[in-house]
């Protein structure tokens, strides 16, 4: 039968909402015993088993909410692949302070020359760090900025996008918007000027952004403020999928030889 003082701990923690201290006391009790620790070294070990949890937790929550479209680490980028992009600017922008001071960061580069997967990478850095972060494509985001002004429910969406720490706009420049579309992407650019932190990855340079804000005094604001405080990476350099693809080409060209020369 289970003594009533372990009971009675058990229920309180459940209470407590303590699960990993609930689910580990009575083992690390029994190895406190063994190596005759005090109650102090026992309740330790115990809080420190359930902040540990809790923080990885928190972590993958933060991930989670950032909606990744897939959950990318800087420590998989190629930078000797991309010469252009200097490895310690961006391990420096994965610590955060530019977020702290509500700064801005572009990253501008061709197709597949790995902006996604720094932005990626630095968001995760940064969700790990206790920021809220949020990922959406340039595209994504008008259209949830315009059906949320056709709902009526526009200023609870920019309070939303608000909270955020950084917000990851990637694909600037790939699909053009309405009047109203760029408009209100505007909108949410100066909203968070000095206030909030934007990343933001396009293959267009900033010379070409007219097409997206559909004019150039729009363009000019935008740029003005988004560019006041701001790190600008500019990738070049051959397309990573491109790369990838003539090295499975290759890879298989190869196999084929190989199987060719040991059946002669």
């Amino acid at each position: 039968m289970s003594d009533p003082n372990t009971m009675l701990l058990q229920a309180n923690l459940r209470q407590l909402k303590l699960p990993t201290m609930l689910a580990e006391h009575d083992k690390l009790a029994r190895e406190a015993a063994e190596h005759d620790e005090s109650y102090h070294a026992y309740l330790l070990k115990l809080t420190e088993l359930e902040v540990a949890t809790r923080t990885t937790n928190a972590i993958a929550a933060r991930i989670r909410a950032a909606a990744f479209p897939v959950t990318k680490e800087l420590d998989t980028f190629d930078f000797t692949a991309t010469p252009s992009v200097p490895k310690q600017t961006v391990l420096e922008l994965a610590r955060g302070g530019w977020v702290d001071r509500h700064s801005n960061c572009c990253l501008i580069g061709a197709s597949g020359t790995g902006k996604t997967h720094l932005a990626s990478g630095i968001g995760v850095s940064l969700c790990r760090l206790g920021k809220r972060v949020r990922f959406v494509t340039a595209a994504g985001l008008v259209t949830e900025l315009e059906e949320a002004h056709q709902q009526h429910r526009l200023d609870r969406t920019l309070t939303a996008l608000d909270r955020l720490d950084l917000l990851i706009v990637d694909e600037l420049g790939y699909l053009s918007f309405s009047r109203s579309g760029a408009e209100l992407l505007f909108q949410v650019f100066a909203d968070r000027y000095e206030r909030r932190s934007l990343l933001v990855t396009s293959n267009l340079p900033f010379g070409e952004w007219g097409t997206v804000f559909q004019g150039e005094r729009m363009t000019a604001a935008l740029l003005d403020r988004l560019t006041h405080q701001c790190d600008i990476l500019e990738l070049t350099g051959e397309s990573y999928r491109f790369r990838e693809s003539m090295q499975a080409k290759q890879a298989k060209t190869d196999r084929t030889t190989k199987t060719t020369k040991a059946k002669k």
